[in-house]
């Protein structure tokens, strides 16, 4: 009887730890921002690839501009051990993954890692499923800051409950990591995680084109900028993202092929939006141009923001979005997005306008404050909302404003 009880107590206590944990507060209170390697490299990771990023996000002063988070995303993986733990590949990372990580944290950067809630990764490499306390424990030794928890060979899996496991799993482990959940929005995750993980992904995977579906063989598809900006429009996500839990909108595509203008929209849509800004371009190697949309601070600081209130679409002027997001002290962000492919020539009357936000108590009247007007491509201030302010957004194109409140 005294073993059955105690069994029982057992169970009881795990249960109730189990219950009581929490994803690590204090992390990503403003979107994380980093850099991931799936959207140019895919499967072709190893050590000198990570390691030559990490130097180049100091160098090209990406660092500076607030990314901090180098993430490996599939294929790093080996096999398990026969005490069933996971492996780097010897061949790709023939140091270790706490050796790598060490080095990212010698640059004064975080370290990110994949894995996924299925018994394999996308990729077919090993997932977590029935192994999440041991491979949070073995991130935990590495020196782990970021794990990306993907969906793949998830069948019989209730999404809520596979992360929530791995939520509990990194607790236990007792090393603080940003936990970003990529289920791709198909058990809308943003009406349940707010405490299970720092951001969630609202879509499929990306495609570097402005708005495009690209289908792939087995019936799935990747998605265009705009296209991932409309998915999620009938469902009101903004209202659950906030400080410490964002709707993730995936890793950027700026300097993959797209055009410059379109790179900009891009940019400047996730910082609207309040995505993670994960770059997913080879930053050894980038373009001055890419280099100077990636890390224009003022278009940074909308997105990081400590509002953190999602932009909401207020209106559309023939083919051009008017979106708005509030901003701490006061200020506004206002971005113009042309979705066509023709130059759009706007004359904005702000006085004919108010800005009333449709989930949370913000509304901006301009006949009652004045709002100095400043283009934060150009770094100038143009003018005042007692006027109306005239500009062209080009084609395939994002004009962003702050109206900052005087």
């Amino acid at each position: 009887m005294k073993k059955i009880a105690f069994i029982v107590l057992g169970l009881f206590v795990f249960a109730s730890t189990s219950t009581m944990a929490q994803k690590f507060d204090g992390l990503a209170e403003t979107p994380p921002m980093g850099w991931n390697s799936w959207n140019e490299f895919g499967c072709n990771v190893d050590e000198d690839l990570i390691k030559e990023t990490a130097d180049a996000m100091v160098e090209s002063g990406m660092k500076e501009a607030g990314y901090e988070y180098v993430n490996i995303d599939d294929c790093w993986h080996g096999e398990r051990d026969e005490d069933g733990n996971i492996t780097v590949d010897k061949e790709k990372f023939p140091s270790g993954m706490k050796a790598l990580a060490d080095y990212v944290h010698s640059k004064g950067l975080k370290l990110g890692i994949y894995s996924d809630a299925g018994y394999t990764t996308c990729a077919g490499y090993p997932g977590s499923r029935g192994y999440e306390y041991q491979d949070a424990q073995t991130y935990a030794e590495w020196g782990i800051d970021y794990l990306k928890y993907d969906w793949c060979d998830t069948e019989g899996l209730a999404a809520e409950g596979a992360y929530m496991t791995m939520r509990d799993a990194l607790a236990a482990a007792g090393n603080p990591v940003v936990f970003s959940i990529c289920e791709w929005g198909t058990a809308h995750p943003w009406e349940w995680a707010d405490d299970v993980g720092h951001a969630w992904r609202i879509s499929g995977d990306i495609y570097p084109c402005f708005d495009c579906e690209y289908k792939h063989e087995g019936g799935w598809s990747s998605w265009g900028v705009t296209k991932i900006i409309d998915m999620r429009k009938d469902q009101e996500i903004r209202q659950y993202s906030g400080p410490g839990h964002w709707n993730d909108y995936d890793m950027m595509e700026v300097g993959n092929g797209m055009k410059a203008g379109e790179d900009r929209a891009h940019f400047a849509m996730w910082a609207m939006l309040n995505s993670p800004l994960i770059a997913g371009n080879d930053i050894r190697d980038m373009s001055d141009q890419t280099r100077k949309i990636l890390t224009n601070e003022e278009v940074i600081a909308v997105n990081q923001d400590p509002e953190g209130v999602e932009a909401w679409r207020y209106t559309v002027m023939d083919s051009t979005g008017v979106w708005v997001k509030p901003l701490a002290d006061g200020d506004i962000a206002v971005a113009f997005l042309n979705r066509s492919q023709e130059d759009h020539e706007i004359n904005f009357t702000w006085t004919n306008h108010v800005f009333g936000d449709p989930h949370f108590d913000y509304s901006f009247d301009f006949t009652e404050t004045e709002y100095l007007v400043r283009d934060l491509w150009s770094g100038k201030n143009i003018g005042s909302t007692q006027k109306s302010t005239r500009f062209t957004v080009p084609g395939h194109d994002l004009n962003i404003y702050r109206l900052i409140k005087q």
